[in-house]
């Protein structure tokens, strides 16, 4: 594309090819040429943006929105993580100590989460576990076991809570590049209505869902089954319910199709870590762990566990200077029922 400068010298060749003269630098007609260089500029500027716009391979934004509604596709929208919050009174009561529906609790980072049942503490106990969801959606949500310190307000008679497991679940507004790629991927895996691609686009298709694996004649000809997992792992039984209603609605005539959870497989992970200059080994070990732990969702259904992609995620660890990967200690093959899941984290410090 021409600069600003290039369209000003051309102009003015243009202008002295046909009058005869040249304006000098800094003149009334120069500085007017320069304007008009500057707003034609401007067009190639904008003919460039609106060519990008017109392939879903270059387009952004909501022009990329309108190329995957043309494939059925929607953007999948931002998703609050969710988790259970223990709550511990002081002491022992003969009454039952309430939970309301709403108590909010925090991590020290202020990341807010709110219980979404009412919880009860009974007569003689200490402690009660309430389900909670992330007030705000996003990954910011995925907290790990032990942050959840913080209430805002205190029910009457709890002392303390924390989170005995992490938070998971939350999930960012689909980017340009993960819509790109669904989008991409209906091109080249065109959907018919009854092939693998239609059922896996069509359980993409829900907001919960992240990934789905599609195994043809699992119980002879005329069967499907449809292995579907969300951000946090397995899906509930109500969605299970609701994606198994959408398929009985949608299938091919004399088909069945069953709508399963994936097999959850626990990989266990240990690793030798040596802290970067400035950082303790607790500081790099809790980065470690956070970021297993992100990289372990639902988006991993069926696909394997390299040992080069956990090297990828110690190397790019704010606070880690080496490490070892002692286990798993080759490959985890995949498998499309299957849903590797993070199992125990040990980490020690490289000698």
């Amino acid at each position: 594309m021409k600069s600003v400068e290039e369209i000003y010298r051309e102009m003015l060749d243009c202008f002295a090819q046909r009058t005869g003269m040249r304006p000098a630098e800094g003149c009334d007609l120069a500085a007017r040429l320069y304007a008009v260089a500057a707003q034609v500029y401007s067009l190639y500027v904008q003919a460039e943006w609106l060519g990008r716009q017109v392939l879903p391979q270059t387009a952004e934004g909501e022009f990329l929105d309108r190329h995957a509604q043309l494939r059925g596709i929607t953007r999948k929208e931002a998703a609050p993580a969710e988790g259970v919050i223990r709550f511990t009174a002081g002491e022992t009561a003969d009454t039952a100590r309430v939970i309301p529906v709403g108590t909010v609790c925090m991590t020290a980072g202020r990341v807010r989460f709110e219980t979404t049942e009412e919880g009860t503490i009974p007569p003689g106990e200490l402690t009660a576990e309430v389900p909670v969801l992330a007030a705000e959606a996003g990954s910011a949500g995925n907290v790990a076991a032990g942050s959840v310190v913080v209430m805002a307000v205190a029910p009457a008679g709890v002392a303390s809570c924390t989170n005995p497991e992490p938070c998971t679940g939350g999930a960012d507004r689909e980017g340009d590049e993960g819509l790109r790629a669904r989008v991409m991927d209906s091109f080249r895996r065109l959907p018919n209505g009854a092939n693998a691609a239609f059922y896996q686009r069509e359980a993409l298709s829900f907001p919960q869902i992240v990934a789905a694996s599609v195994i043809p004649r699992p119980r002879g000809i005329g069967t499907v089954d449809v292995i579907a997992a969300t951000r946090a792992g397995a899906p509930d039984e109500g969605l299970l319910a609701q994606l198994n209603d959408y398929f009985q609605a949608r299938r091919e005539i004399a088909v069945e199709v069953q709508v399963k959870a994936p097999t959850l497989a626990a990989v266990a992970v240990y690793v030798q870590i040596k802290p970067a200059e400035g950082y303790t080994f607790a500081q790099a070990a809790e980065t470690v762990k956070a970021r297993l732990q992100a990289w372990f969702t639902g988006e991993r259904l069926g696909q394997g566990v390299l040992r080069s992609q956990l090297a990828d995620l110690m190397y790019h660890c704010e606070g880690v200077a080496n490490y070892n990967i002692v286990s798993p200690r080759k490959d985890v093959a995949g498998s499309p029922e299957v849903l590797p899941q993070l199992g125990r984290v040990t980490t020690e410090e490289m000698k």
